[in-house]
């Protein structure tokens, strides 16, 4: 089969163990990162196999219309950035393992959320670019210990944010829907008396949950305004958790003070103009939660096996069975 893989920047896929899994098919890996249909259109246009990189190129009912080759596309995690309607027209199967069947590389974005807590609370990024321009300490921070951080969401990375912030002495508070409140109890930890109390007593508040229609822009200007002017937002899960405009107008009020941010509402981000980078007070991070070697070994071995169990004729996580059903 005839097999494309869309956006390894780093040209990393290839150097994976679970790459051996691909080994008598023509493969095919794109660097560069585009969402001109017209270009990938002519990219993919003997493409029996599409392997999508997390959410970073969407395919549209355009797209999906102008590949009449493409027979699966085999990806992993959450699938908002494809139209499986159009898909499903076009009899292009659809497989993806999502979050919470089976193992879970949660590890990787946990460890990025807590390096952008410790760095937010002393200023970290502010203290080195002082360094750098022959300056001297550009601040006085705050340390960890002693202070409370926010769950919004306690799951599978919210539990392990959670779990750090306990061993540095922090007081955990978390906050939620009624099942993720029920285990943060179980595992012994403070659920918050309202959502207003949340926000309001929280030094540092990081976000724990996937964007699904329920969770779009759940989090509202006014929420992070009721926030302390010393606080600390950080948002390693998808930016449209925030209302669109919301963190920005907040920053620029004073309420939080601060934010770390490794989501954005388009990716990627590359104008230098884009006004968070450009923020004293925000630190910003490309999208680096999940980049990291072993979780990219996890994602592609999965990602790999639907390939192979599809070659077998026995397709798994199918996400749009209708069109195994047609045929």
């Amino acid at each position: 089969m005839n097999i494309s893989i869309l956006d390894d920047y780093h040209d990393t896929v290839r150097t994976l163990p679970s790459y051996a899994k691909l080994a008598g098919h023509n493969v095919t890996i794109w660097k560069d990162h585009t969402k001109d249909v017209d270009v990938l259109s002519e990219r993919l246009r003997d493409t029996d196999v599409l392997v999508l990189f997390r959410e970073r190129t969407p395919v549209t009912a355009e797209l999906a219309a102008r590949l009449p080759k493409l027979k699966l596309i085999s990806q992993r995690g959450r699938y908002p950035h494809i139209d499986v309607e159009a898909c499903t027209k076009h009899g292009i199967l659809v497989c993806s393992r999502l979050p919470g069947e089976g193992r879970e590389p949660s590890w990787a974005t946990a460890e990025l959320t807590w390096a952008l807590v410790l760095m937010g609370l002393r200023d970290l990024s502010r203290q080195i670019e002082f360094m750098k321009a022959g300056k001297w300490q550009s601040s006085v921070g705050f340390a960890a210990h002693g202070r409370t951080l926010g769950i919004y969401a306690y799951g599978r990375i919210g539990g392990i944010v959670a779990s750090y912030g306990r061993a540095f002495g922090m007081n955990v508070v978390v906050w939620g829907r009624d099942a993720s409140l029920v285990r943060a109890r179980a595992d012994g930890y403070t659920v918050a008396a309202s959502r207003e109390a949340f926000f309001s007593e929280c030094d540092v508040i990081s976000l724990h949950m996937p964007l699904v229609e329920g969770t779009q822009g759940i989090v509202k200007e006014a929420d992070l305004k009721m926030m302390k002017p010393t606080a600390l937002m950080v948002n390693t899960s998808r930016a449209g958790l925030i209302e669109p405009g919301a963190l920005l107008n907040a920053l620029q009020s004073g309420r939080p003070g601060k934010a770390a941010v490794d989501v954005y509402e388009q990716e990627p981000v590359t104008d230098v103009k884009y006004p968070l980078l450009n923020m004293p007070n925000v630190i910003c991070t490309p999208h680096n939660g999940y980049v990291e070697f072993d979780t990219h070994e996890l994602m592609f071995s999965d990602i790999f096996d639907q390939i192979t169990a599809y070659a077998a004729g026995k397709p798994i996580n199918v996400r749009n069975p209708e069109v195994v059903q047609k045929k």
